[in-house]
């Protein structure tokens, strides 16, 4: 299931990017939704950096980051039971986001971004599956915290048995 969810949102992204360098040019903008031209366009940018186009000159360093993030979810993944289908779709999403941005940097040396709200930075597929990958994972963490464990057994009883009753 991971690597299947991993793949899909790696072509999501990729053919997104290659829509857009298509069919814009660069820093070209689209609102495909007229109405919401002033709350949602396409833009086409690039960044070198990270988030926010933060850190502009460290390409190399989050080159280095995706592969040791991609190797670590390849790790921890057979380390999560069958049943975890949560944290499984969420690791498939970080694992697909990081292997499309990554996939720009080294094809092209920068990351191509293009969705738009106009009070947000703009961002891409990968990035949204990053996004929402840890906020799945988060979510299931947190849920994972508050199941009530079951009550462990004292040693001369066993889990099954019933206390006596009293008289």
């Amino acid at each position: 299931m991971l690597v299947a969810i991993a793949a899909v949102t790696l072509v999501a992204d990729q053919v997104s990017k290659f829509l857009v360098i298509k069919h814009l040019a660069p820093y070209g903008t689209w609102a495909p939704i007229p109405a919401l031209s002033n709350f949602f366009t396409l833009e086409y940018t690039t960044n070198t950096g990270a988030a926010f186009g933060l850190f502009k000159a460290w390409g190399p360093v989050f080159v280095a980051v995706a592969v040791i993030v991609i190797v670590a979810i390849m790790v921890y993944q057979n380390e999560v039971p069958q049943e975890a289908w949560l944290v499984r779709l969420a690791l498939g999403l970080q694992l697909g986001g990081a292997l499309g941005n990554l996939t720009d940097r080294l094809r092209v040396g920068h990351v191509t971004d293009f969705i738009y709200f106009h009070f947000w930075p703009v961002f891409n597929v990968a990035d949204m599956s990053i996004v929402a990958g840890v906020i799945l994972l988060g979510f299931t963490m947190l849920r994972e915290e508050r199941k009530p464990s079951a009550p462990v057994p004292k040693p001369n009883e066993s889990a099954d048995s019933n206390p006596p009753a009293s008289a």
